[in-house]
């Protein structure tokens, strides 16, 4: 199965969640890190920057616990801006899992890729966007051009880099990279460090 490119950032739960995801679309996808984000100002300063930059999809858990992070994120951004994609209620456990979840339902990370594409394509998710070539896009080897990556001072790099867009300086650099792809474009970036 292709890769399909989905234009608005996709937010998820948690890493499990983002690695099916990733299997799946071509696409920027942040985790709430579970209840993390009713305490972590900056993952919530994030996502309201993303929303206003391309749009965001809310894809959590069917479950109690993915409706409570589903709403505190409805109350934190502009309506305007938000698109949410539903799993159904499917009953079972994820593989890694020992047992059920308490409500004994499947959640993102164990829904099949029709199921997640379908969710999305009913959130009305814009699938296929081809508007941000991959010329334009923003890739590792540019951050390795400009000493982000592979230099022994490219931690502090980045850390400089990230506090100067204003942003939260744990991101890795993969979610860095995809963070880039939506707030500046590849020109924009480049000038920083001419």
């Amino acid at each position: 199965m292709d890769k399909v490119r989905v234009r608005e950032v996709i937010v998820v739960e948690g890493k499990y969640d983002l690695n099916t995801l990733k299997q799946v679309l071509d696409a920027t996808v942040i985790t709430t890190e579970g209840f993390g984000i009713f305490h972590q100002k900056d993952k919530l300063d994030l996502i309201v920057r993303m929303a206003q930059s391309r749009g965001v999809i809310i894809l959590t858990d069917s479950d109690g616990a993915g409706f409570v992070i589903r709403n505190h994120l409805k109350g934190c951004l502009d309506p305007d801006l938000v698109k949410h994609a539903y799993i159904p209620d499917i009953p079972g456990k994820e593989r890694r899992k020992a047992r059920a979840s308490k409500e004994g339902k499947l959640g993102v990370e164990g829904m099949p890729p029709e199921g997640l594409l379908e969710a999305l394509r009913r959130a009305g998710a814009t699938l296929d966007d081809v508007s941000q070539d991959a010329g334009g896009r923003i890739t590792k080897a540019d951050l390795y051009a400009l000493g982000l990556s592979g230099r022994p001072d490219s931690a502090q790099r980045r850390k400089e880099l990230l506090q100067r867009l204003e942003l939260p300086e744990k991101l890795s650099p993969n979610a860095m990279l995809d963070v880039l792809n939506v707030i500046v474009s590849k020109e924009e970036l480049f000038s920083m460090y001419r």
